[in-house]
């Protein structure tokens, strides 16, 4: 592929739709196709690969998004570094609409999303991907989140820094009991997106880091009529242009050609498969 990038960014339209120059590619991978195109632009000399998560028109569901797809075509593209900014409900009072999280911790409640390359089932070619067990005690970079934190920092929007980001099924929001047991785990915020992305990005070796926006008070830690997604789409647009100059600002603070665990992941093990 001629069309490179380094960085890898996976959010919303919100994001490259404001660069000056960006290319579209469209990037085939073993798992099928990826959300949408690769649109390949360039922050502060840094290269960067921009992919909607949900597609440009937003018409993927959290559980429908082809998130194994999506990292393959990432990594295809030269991607080693991932940010990962997505939509959040606070779990906590103190974690109010507005709140900026750098999570450092990941709890997964979904049900029926494939969560990784190396499940037994070849591949289109005939490749066989063996038994491989990827460590993910840690499943944030934290270069990402020292990039991610001081980035926010230096807009004056002091960020949470830590906290463990609970990934539901969806498309639904929680019930009140489901919120309030989810707050009573000691858990900060709750997401839809944010699994399995994580640990398929550790599975190929990148460095991943999330950013969770909170939009919304989740059902049991407010009165009411509980969250809507009228309610969050507006408290994200209204933050969206402040979350796009802490992400630009962040991905200058990664460091370049950086060695960490993160690219580490498969060292010692035979994945059976060629990642690209």
């Amino acid at each position: 592929m001629s069309a490179q990038a380094e960085i890898g960014v996976i959010g919303g339209s919100g994001f490259y739709s404001f660069l000056d120059d960006v290319t579209e590619i469209t990037v085939e991978t073993p798992y099928g196709p990826p959300s949408d195109s690769l649109f390949l632009g360039e922050i502060g000399g840094r290269r960067v690969a921009f992919l909607p998560r949900h597609g440009r028109k937003h018409h993927l569901p959290p559980h429908r998004i082809n998130y194994r797809a999506n990292l393959w075509a990432l990594r295809s593209a030269g991607v080693r570094q991932v940010l990962a900014p997505c939509a959040v409900g606070g779990l906590r009072p103190e974690y109010g609409p507005g709140t900026l999280l750098v999570p450092d911790q990941l709890v997964d409640r979904t049900k029926n999303r494939v969560q990784s390359f190396f499940d037994g089932e070849p591949l289109p070619d005939g490749s066989q991907p063996n038994v491989v067990h990827c460590g993910f005690a840690d499943p944030y970079c934290e270069f990402g989140r020292r990039a991610a934190l001081d980035a926010a920092r230096g807009r004056n929007w002091e960020p949470v820094d830590g906290g463990t980001l609970c990934v539901v099924e969806g498309p639904r929001f929680s019930t009140r009991a489901e919120s309030r047991w989810h707050a009573a785990q000691g858990w900060s915020v709750v997401g839809m997106t944010g699994h399995p992305e994580a640990v398929l990005a550790r599975e190929l070796g990148l460095c991943y880091a999330a950013m969770s926006l909170v939009t919304d008070l989740d059902a049991g830690a407010e009165t009411g009529e509980g969250v809507s997604h009228e309610e969050v789409l507006r408290v994200f647009g209204e933050n969206v242009g402040r979350l796009r100059e802490v992400l630009f600002d962040a991905v200058g603070l990664l460091p370049a050609g950086q060695d960490c665990v993160c690219g580490h992941s498969l060292d010692g093990m035979d994945p059976g498969i060629e990642l690209p």
